[in-house]
């Protein structure tokens, strides 16, 4: 559609219910500077925008991006997925500089936890990101779980809620407003809720996954992200549209009074069953105040969508214009929180961007999470090994940008070093041959979720029992005794450093200053 035609449709609108409708849209947009319908629609009222790795070259250019985003519109809210771990935005061609949740957990320091979030949100701050969505909150006790896993704190909701509160406050503390995802809790679900709409039972929601969010609410989160999953016995449609959930029992059962935001509006858990547009009326109506849109629409035309939708629902009796407005007042008191938080930590971000290590939390974490079982075997610092990695598919939220793995650790420490992947047992038994006469390091992720790569693991091992097993995944598989096991619990960038450290006996080395 040509602009001449987006702004004829856009004079029919009321300018105070299009002003309220913009201010609860959080698009996604492509390029490394804000394009003009951005600035315009930012000039109108649009509440946010979220930062993908589309948008992400270095951090001088995000600083540079963010500076004329809030040009546009002071208050906007500038977000981004940067959990650490596996799921990276700024550092995406890279690897994360920190470890994720569940290292965290298993190392299990609330002190270490919340020194990890502030260093990432010394990072954020920098860069003039406003809002993060983390930490994520969910209690993962459901091992065949194929979205949360490692982005998880563990499987113990004490142990995740205690962490959970930690990464709040750690993360605000340096001036950047958090997010505690995914309510009531993706947890305990084997269906992924970008692919199709996952249920829970009501039973195991108040006995395991909201004891974190409780944590997080005490602990003073701006903000909470809604999961596109069914709770049955509370409602029969997706949280995120749910009024029982958002409001009965997160607003008035459980006390919150920050701002409600969707998980993305485009995922096959709402887009599945219902149009976009349709989707994020319902939303609203049952209680969120801001819509994610924009992972994978990134044009003006959604923005415009959703924006008439919601005008239209308003004019046609679907949605209250209070609810519009009160949903429109939550985004403006984040911004008010996250202007409060940002002078509050203006001097800590100061001194982070000095030229200090920006990562000496990350590094001791990463560190202090990997667990050795088996004989320690090391290698000569000048001798790279031969690197075979069992392949797993990634999930949408790590997303295809984003570099992670032992690989990426080796081909730094020793450059040009390459590594075979491989995703069937057949491919395992034609790559050996290649290890013959080295050192074999084997990276694999989640065996016990992907039926070929146990019997390909056996495989090896009877071939190459000196073989060092490097794994980045969820524990699940066991290693036969003999075996030289290296369990990570995550695939961020740090971590698999502190692998190649550990394994050739190297003492590890904090980053200097802010990476670009």
């Amino acid at each position: 559609m040509t602009g001449t035609a987006n702004s004829a449709r856009s004079s029919h609108r009321s300018p105070d219910l299009r002003a309220l409708a913009l201010a609860v849209l959080q698009p996604g947009f492509v390029g490394l500077t804000p394009p003009d319908w951005v600035l315009r629609e930012l000039d109108l009222g649009l509440g946010g925008l979220a930062l993908f790795a589309r948008n992400i070259d270095t951090l001088s250019q995000v600083a540079d991006l963010s500076a004329a985003v809030h040009a546009a519109h002071p208050r906007a809210l500038i977000t981004i997925d940067e959990e650490a771990g596996d799921v990276t935005r700024l550092e995406h061609s890279t690897g994360s500089s920190w470890p994720g949740n569940l290292a965290l957990g298993v190392v299990d320091d609330v002190a270490l936890t919340e020194s990890v979030a502030r260093e990432i949100g010394m990072m954020l701050n920098s860069v003039g990101v406003d809002l993060n969505y983390a930490p994520v909150a969910d209690v993962n006790n459901n091992p065949a779980n194929p979205v949360i896993g490692v982005r998880s704190f563990g499987a113990d909701p004490a142990l995740v809620a205690r962490h959970t509160a930690a990464w709040v406050r750690g993360l605000q503390s340096a001036g950047v407003l958090a997010c505690a995802k995914h309510f009531p809790g993706h947890g305990d679900t084997a269906t992924d809720s970008h692919l199709d709409l996952p249920e829970v039972t009501v039973e195991g929601l108040e006995l395991v996954a909201l004891e974190p969010f409780r944590a997080a609410i005490a602990a003073g989160t701006a903000s909470i992200m809604s999961a596109h999953i069914v709770v049955r016995g509370l409602d029969d449609g997706p949280a995120t549209l749910s009024h029982r959930i958002l409001v009965d029992l997160l607003r008035t059962q459980l006390g919150f009074q920050g701002m409600v935001l969707s998980d993305g509006m485009e995922m096959g858990g709402i887009t599945g069953s219902m149009s976009l547009a349709d989707g994020c009326v319902r939303a609203v109506a049952a209680g969120v105040d801001s819509l994610c849109i924009g992972g994978g629409l990134a044009g003006e035309e959604t923005v415009l969508e959703v924006a008439d939708a919601l005008v239209a629902a308003v004019h046609d009796g679907h949605l209250d214009e209070s609810r519009l407005a009160q949903a429109a007042q939550h985004v403006t008191l984040a911004a008010d929180e996250r202007a409060r938080l940002r002078q509050a930590a203006a001097g800590e971000v100061a001194a982070a961007s000095s030229g200090a290590s920006h990562n000496a939390a990350g590094v001791e974490a990463a560190r202090r999470a990997i667990v050795v079982h088996g004989p320690r075997r090391t290698i000569e610092m000048d001798e790279p090994p031969t690197v075979i990695e069992l392949g797993a598919p990634s999930n949408i939220a790590v997303g295809d940008e984003t570099l992670t793995g032992i690989a990426t650790a080796v081909a730094g420490r020793w450059p040009g070093t390459r590594t075979t992947v491989v995703i069937s047992e057949r491919e395992l038994v034609d790559a050996l041959p290649t290890a013959d006469g080295h050192t074999l390091w084997v990276s694999v992720r989640d065996p016990h979720r992907h039926g070929w790569m146990a019997p390909a693991l056996a495989t090896l091992l009877a071939a190459r029992p000196d073989a060092v097993v490097i794994d980045t995944g969820w524990p699940g598989w066991t290693a036969p005794a003999g075996t030289t096991d290296v369990v990570t619990h995550g695939a961020a960038r740090v971590t698999a450093e502190q692998v190649v450290h550990l394994l050739v006996g190297e003492k590890p080395q904090p980053r200097p200053g802010f990476h670009e």
